[in-house]
């Protein structure tokens, strides 16, 4: 239970800061808005179905642009794994790929497919890539030679060794690859939709700030947070389930 509430201190600490911060005026009213307004609202953007559309459209591109990026990331983290020739050719052009951010491709990308969904779903699908391909190499590179030795003295088929043997071992650095891969989806998008986008919720937060409404930026920034974190969660329960068969060893 303690661990639980560790976490609860600091950013009640913030909440608390924010607030009397507004009450006395610290900030301008106008720079910073009070918790009680961006609560209120908050409440009055879903109850007006306004964030309720924004929030379609955001989930929409994050779910298509990840799961682009989920088949080709661990297409390519599974062939640079398995097959080390593969990598020596691949890896380091990949390396190179990473390291650049997501707003790098951004101009190319605007010449190229112009600023419709395809270009959302492009940069959201790079974000999601780069790390479920590493951590899939590193998942499969991980596998103990000990259990390859053993699958091999049991004539294992090549099939057999791979869904019995290197991905069950492999899984957990996977579905890290997999939850950081969605993280990393959920930021490209909200920054895309900052910069290029007429409707989601980053483009709530861009229309907020050009009318200086402050508290609709807020709302909006707390409901990307909120998200994401309920987002995140969810894929840690899955992971729970999905590995519900390991024990610990001692």
């Amino acid at each position: 239970m303690l661990p639980r509430l560790a976490g609860w201190p600091f950013p009640l600490a913030v909440l608390l800061l924010w607030y009397l911060g507004a009450r006395f005026e610290w900030i301008a009213p106008q720079v910073l808005p009070s918790p009680a307004a961006v609560w209120s609202t908050l409440l009055d953007l879903f109850d007006t179905g306004e964030i309720w559309g924004h929030l379609r459209v955001s989930l929409v591109r994050v779910f298509a642009g990840f799961a682009v990026g989920l088949v080709a990331g661990g297409a390519l983290g599974v062939a640079m794994g398995l097959w080390p020739t593969f990598k020596d050719y691949v890896y380091p052009l990949f390396k190179a790929f990473s390291q650049i951010p997501v707003l790098g491709w951004l101009p190319l990308l605007m010449l190229l497919v112009g600023i419709d969904e395809a270009l959302k779903v492009i940069l959201i699908a790079k974000a999601a890539l780069v790390p479920v391909a590493l951590n899939t190499l590193k998942g499969i590179e991980g596998v103990p030679t000990r259990y390859i030795e053993v699958a091999r003295v049991l004539r294992f088929t090549r099939w057999q060794l791979l869904t019995q043997v290197v991905f069950p071992s492999a899984f957990a650095p996977i579905w890290n690859g997999v939850r950081y891969g969605f993280t990393h989806a959920w930021l490209a998008l909200v920054v895309v939709e900052l910069l290029a986008s007429s409707e989601g919720i980053g483009f709530l937060i861009v229309y907020g700030r050009q009318l200086f409404q402050l508290d609709v930026v807020l709302a909006s920034v707390v409901v990307v947070g909120a998200v994401g974190f309920a987002l995140d969660r969810a894929l840690k329960l899955i992971e729970t389930r999905l590995t519900r068969w390991r024990r610990a060893g001692f």
